[in-house]
């Protein structure tokens, strides 16, 4: 069977279907996205598709496709690119990469959050341009974790294991939100399962966390922004657009807030003319929570062997329960 694979995989990756005698690979060879038009024309007949976050595989792809298309295998643990409704529509199956992804994204998280809260890029920026002149007793101060409340908005993994790397910097308490409570969860970190508006009102940090749904798309707003203290930090390591971003600017702009730390946005990557980038209290990354070596290999074998299994019909290793 020929399949279409839509990732620049690593070499243990590309061993997995080499050690296959199941299909035949079709690969767009590069870094870069592959421009719509060929990635209509190359998932033409296809079995199966490997895709990566940044392709959006929506009903036009899936119409170029075919019949033939079976399974779908995403390098990622996000979902949001995937005309989910549609792919069930036409009996495919799905694979993706969660768990594998969960601890580098955490350290990520507490990474960038320590950044903005901290300041470390201006810091930094300030020992380059000569702004370093003497040590100040209130310059380039910031705020701490000790003692402090931590809002998650999303207490699944990658949430839980945010939360874990926390609570040794002595936090003094862990809020959390979602669509239910999970008190199974929530119990290593005595955390509280409480509304947004009270979560936005008494965290001192607030790390988002959530898969991007319906629910969740714009989830961060003026609203929300309007509620949090002026002292509060915002970090978003799950998709750009459970943040709404012009609120976000003038929330930082105006003090409403202390500052936000981005690993993802919208769109990505971010313009470089974007006004959240003329922002000191802003930290933007470019969408790295994965970005380990480790990792990234073990999502690249993880992705081809759920292809293989599902073009041979067996369970995956981490399939998506449409």
């Amino acid at each position: 069977e020929a399949r279409f694979e839509q990732a620049e995989s690593d070499a243990r990756a590309q061993k997995v279907f080499q050690a296959s005698s199941v299909c035949s690979i079709q690969q767009w060879d590069s870094d870069e996205p592959i421009p719509r038009s060929e990635l209509l024309a190359g998932v033409a007949g296809k079995h199966g598709l490997l895709c990566l976050l940044s392709e959006r595989i929506d009903k036009e792809v899936l119409d170029a496709a075919g019949s033939n298309l079976k399974i779908i295998s995403t390098l990622s643990v996000g979902v949001d690119h995937l005309a989910l409704e549609e792919i069930k529509k036409r009996g495919i199956r799905v694979g993706y990469t969660p768990d594998i992804l969960t601890d580098a994204t955490a350290e990520l998280s507490v990474a960038l959050l320590l950044a903005a809260c901290r300041r470390l890029p201006e810091s930094a920026e300030a020992v380059k341009n000569g702004g370093w002149t003497t040590w100040k007793p209130l310059w380039m101060c910031g705020y701490g974790l000790s003692d402090s409340t931590v809002g998650i908005i999303g207490l699944g993994r990658i949430g839980q294991a945010v939360a874990r790397r926390l609570k040794p910097f002595g936090v003094k308490k862990f809020l959390y939100t979602g669509s239910r409570p999970k008190p199974e969860s929530a119990v290593e970190f005595q955390a509280d399962f409480v509304p947004l508006t009270k979560l936005a009102e008494e965290s001192d940090f607030v790390v988002v966390t959530c898969s991007l749904t319906p629910d969740t798309k714009g989830m961060c707003d003026k609203d929300f922004f309007s509620r949090m203290k002026k002292t509060s930090v915002l970090i978003n390591t799950s998709r750009g657009a459970v943040v709404n971003q012009e609120d976000l600017y003038q929330a930082l702009v105006s003090g409403q807030i202390a500052a936000a730390g981005l690993d993802v946005t919208t769109p990505e990557p971010l313009p470089t003319d974007h006004p959240l980038l003329s922002l000191k209290n802003c930290v933007i990354l470019p969408h790295i929570g994965s970005a380990t070596y480790a990792t990234r290999s073990a999502m690249s074998v993880l992705a081809a062997n759920n292809l293989l299994a599902g073009l041979k019909g067996e369970s995956m290793p981490n399939e998506l329960q449409l």
